[in-house]
């Protein structure tokens, strides 16, 4: 691997999703501390939060993830690995793409798939056909579309996903 090459981490996905949100690659903070949407500024987890009623933001992380697990939501990225310098997506080049197409296979649950991101959307060639999917504003500080705006696009995708 290069100095600029970063591996992903691994996948958080209850056998019984019914929602998959993908990222792209996580960023260095996230990677240096081994939890998905580490950084302080990212809104992940009041968006998810939102989406779901909860808050999700306000818990540690294990209790994060087991929450999005009860609710049947996995997390992962479009990206196993790719080459980087920094935490941009832009900056992303040669990424190695996870199995997104294997893991739907094994998700008979799965009513959808919901990219953080435009660069996280460029994912959707890696799906099987006919699996359900959105691009939604990312949830990255560097992209500066206002909360509101976000929370509001998040809730009106995935809302009716987690009814029932």
């Amino acid at each position: 691997m290069s100095p600029l090459s970063r591996a992903g981490l691994p996948g958080v996905i209850p056998a019984d999703a019914r929602l998959l949100v993908l990222g792209s690659l996580p960023g260095d903070r996230s990677l240096a501390e081994g939890r998905y949407y580490a950084h302080p500024r990212n809104q992940f987890w009041r968006l998810i939060g939102a989406v779901l009623g909860e808050d999700i933001a306000g818990l540690d992380y294990a209790d994060r993830l087991a929450r999005l697990a009860a609710r049947r939501v996995g997390l992962w990225d479009v990206y196993a690995e790719a080459v980087r310098q920094g935490s941009l997506d832009a900056a992303i080049r040669d990424g190695r793409p996870n199995d997104l197409a294997g893991l739907c296979a094994h998700l008979p649950g799965l009513r959808l798939v919901a990219f953080n991101g435009l660069k996280a959307g460029s994912g959707a060639r890696l799906l099987p056909p006919g699996v359900r999917h959105v691009v939604l504003p990312s949830s990255s500080p560097a992209h500066t579309l206002g909360y509101d705006a976000k929370r509001r696009a998040w809730q009106d995708a995935l809302g009716h996903v987690l009814d029932d």
